[in-house]
């Protein structure tokens, strides 16, 4: 950042995870100034580089998206052992993200890294949590789209549901592993943090959860719309799709209003939310069939004037050019351009400070200052158990 606002400055994380929810945790802790020693396998390093296309410098964009702020270590955890052990010695923090029992099978667990180091915050990322009948299962983010019920209410009415089309429960469970390791290290005195696929998943359904719970029956699928509110979707105008929301009932005359339709106010089938959410469809028809040719831009105006929330319906390359992106400095080169963190402080961008690291690129270095001298490190070489990249050599 630019006034150097670095909370977890010379704080190390030793980082055993792959896909998308770890690293999305350790690039945030890396952006708040942590130094995160990303560990890798040594014949193609975590499996998101392959993830493509498109590539960009040798990876994917989904490795170069989740792992900005990071050193990377290529090391084989198995034969390795000794070498990772004594990197734990001089961490703050490790995350694993390893199937079910691996890692207390390789000697990595909780208790086996805090007996050696007492104040080590050790996260735990799994699939479906550490207890219960699913507890050695793994998974990633579409499989627990599926099982959550999440893709039960994305999509349309009377299609089957489909995958959120972006990594929500990845990036969900990645914000509330760096959250606990925060509040661990602010504690201090070394805890063990949990987080899961499916946690996540679950905690992203409260009102609909809450609602089955209640005797409501488990929520179908409404498509653009919001279940709770209407209207709250989104209308087809002419050169452009709008979502509206009005979501009270002075919204809602307002609405009526601006589009010349006041006799909806009157009319005992919308006369509150609940009475509108009853009859969506046959309100939705009625605003459809005002909407319909209306030209797209001329009503977002209108519709602005009347203090309506509403918005273009844009696709992804639409929202990254548009001025307010740019305004809020959301797009970071580093060097390729990718989205910097949706996190300001004190008026200040939270900044990734470095790129993605090449698969060992920082493998000397890390290991220099562990106490490895160069014949040590050509004999791990040799043997496989680290790749070094020619320039660090």
């Amino acid at each position: 950042m630019a006034n150097g606002f670095l909370p977890l400055e010379g704080v190390r994380v030793v980082d055993v995870t792959s896909s998308l929810a770890g690293p999305y945790c350790t690039e945030i802790l890396g952006a708040l100034g942590a130094d995160v020693i990303k560990v890798e396998r040594p014949d193609r390093g975590d499996e998101a580089r392959d993830w493509g296309l498109p590539f960009w410098e040798g990876s994917s964009v989904m490795f170069y998206a989740a792992n900005l702020n990071k050193r990377s270590l290529a090391l084989d955890l198995k034969r390795g052992r000794d070498v990772l052990l004594r990197l734990v010695d001089s961490a703050d923090v490790f995350l694993q993200s390893l199937r079910p029992g691996t890692a207390a099978r390789l000697g990595f667990g909780a208790e086996e890294l805090r007996a050696r180091n007492s104040r080590l915050v050790y996260c735990d990322i799994g699939a479906f949590g550490r207890v219960g009948p699913l507890r050695e299962r793994a998974g990633y983010d579409p499989l627990l789209q599926a099982f959550s019920g999440i893709m039960s209410v994305t999509g349309d009415p009377d299609r089957p549901g489909v995958r959120v089309g972006a990594s929500i429960i990845d990036q969900g469970t990645g914000m509330w592993a760096a959250l606990g390791i925060v509040a661990a290290l602010h504690a201090g005195d070394g805890h063990t943090v949990d987080v899961s696929l499916f946690e996540t998943a679950i905690g992203l359904l409260p009102y609909q959860v809450t609602a089955y719970l209640a005797g409501g029956g488990a929520p179908g699928r409404h498509g653009t719309a919001f279940p709770l509110i209407s209207p709250y979707q989104v209308f087809h105008a002419r050169g452009g799709d709008l979502m509206i929301a009005a979501g009270n009932d002075g919204l809602f005359a307002r609405l009526c209003s601006a589009l010349d339709l006041d006799e909806l106010t009157t009319d005992t089938r919308f006369a509150s939310n609940p009475d509108r959410v009853e009859h969506r469809e046959e309100l939705a028809a009625l605003l459809q069939d005002r909407l319909r040719d209306e030209p797209s831009a001329e009503l977002l105006e209108r519709l602005e004037r009347a203090g309506i929330p509403a918005a273009p319906v844009n696709d992804v390359g639409d929202a990254a050019d548009h001025e307010q992106t740019k305004a809020l400095g959301l797009i970071q080169p580093t060097p390729e351009p990718t989205v910097a963190l949706p996190l300001s402080i004190d008026g200040e961008r939270v900044s990734h400070r470095r790129p993605p690291p090449r698969l060992g690129e920082h493998t000397d270095e890390i290991l220099q200052d562990l106490g490895y001298d160069e014949n040590e490190l050509a004999e791990l070489s040799a043997q496989g158990v680290i790749r070094r990249v020619e320039s660090n050599s």
